[in-house]
């Protein structure tokens, strides 16, 4: 019998349709690097989804968190949403070992579009944060030291939208060779608004990335951590 896996994500409870059409559309590009697996998608913001999609999978799927931090989200909510289902919650998709180096080629990328150096670049590494959790920093700022080993970047800074240092207080002063890398899974409410309002409150100068989970190689790196769960 072939794998079955269910990617999860939070979604967006006041409009879970839409949120729900785009993780189904990167759930279909995660099952092209996986002929002959079962690939399905939900979030936990529309009702019945992850029911319904633990039906379509059968027993001992795998679960794969569409999120960057293990926090409450999926060390609690999640797996309560599972009870009695016989499911493997993996690690999320922002604890990925590899995600680090998926981001330097995107900086890479962007280096070479515009002509700049890479010891004449600052990223600024734009995350949630948690006021009720240190878990967030703490995965965000090891990707941040890992990224930072693989570059030869003039600066990597780190600002939270919940917590200090906050997005506004540390996108000052990167200068017009700056890339602004959002550390979250998907275009949610922070993304499209949040993280836009604070560089506009720092004058940021720079450029503004999609975020990690919506990287072309962001489905590459979910299948190859799915295959090596199976293995």
């Amino acid at each position: 019998m072939p794998p079955s896996v269910i990617i999860v994500s939070h979604g967006q409870p006041s409009a879970p349709d839409p949120a729900e059409a785009v993780l189904s559309d990167f759930a279909s590009r995660v099952a092209r690097d996986l002929p002959g697996w079962h690939v399905g998608a939900a979030t936990l913001a529309k009702p019945g989804a992850l029911d319904a999609a633990l039906v379509d999978a059968g027993p001992g799927a795998l679960i794969y968190p569409m999120f960057m931090t293990e926090g409450w989200f999926t060390r609690e909510a999640l797996r309560q949403r599972l009870d009695t289902h016989k499911a493997h919650v993996l690690p999320p998709f922002g604890r990925d070992p590899s995600l680090p180096a998926m981001a330097a080629e995107l900086i890479a990328g962007v280096l070479r579009h515009e002509g700049w150096q890479a010891d004449d670049v600052r990223v600024f590494i734009a995350a949630h944060g948690s006021g009720r959790s240190p878990n967030s920093a703490r995965n965000t700022h090891a990707f941040r030291d890992a990224l930072a080993e693989i570059t030869n970047l003039a600066e990597i800074r780190v600002g939270f939208v919940e917590e200090p240092p906050y997005l506004a207080d540390e996108a000052f002063d990167l200068g017009p060779k700056s890339i602004c890398l959002p550390f979250f899974a998907a275009k949610g409410g922070h993304v499209t608004d949040d993280i836009p309002e604070a560089l506009e409150l720092a004058q940021f100068e720079g450029m503004l990335l999609d975020p990690l989970g919506c990287a072309p190689g962001a489905p590459g790196v979910v299948a190859a951590a799915l295959r090596g769960a199976a293995a």
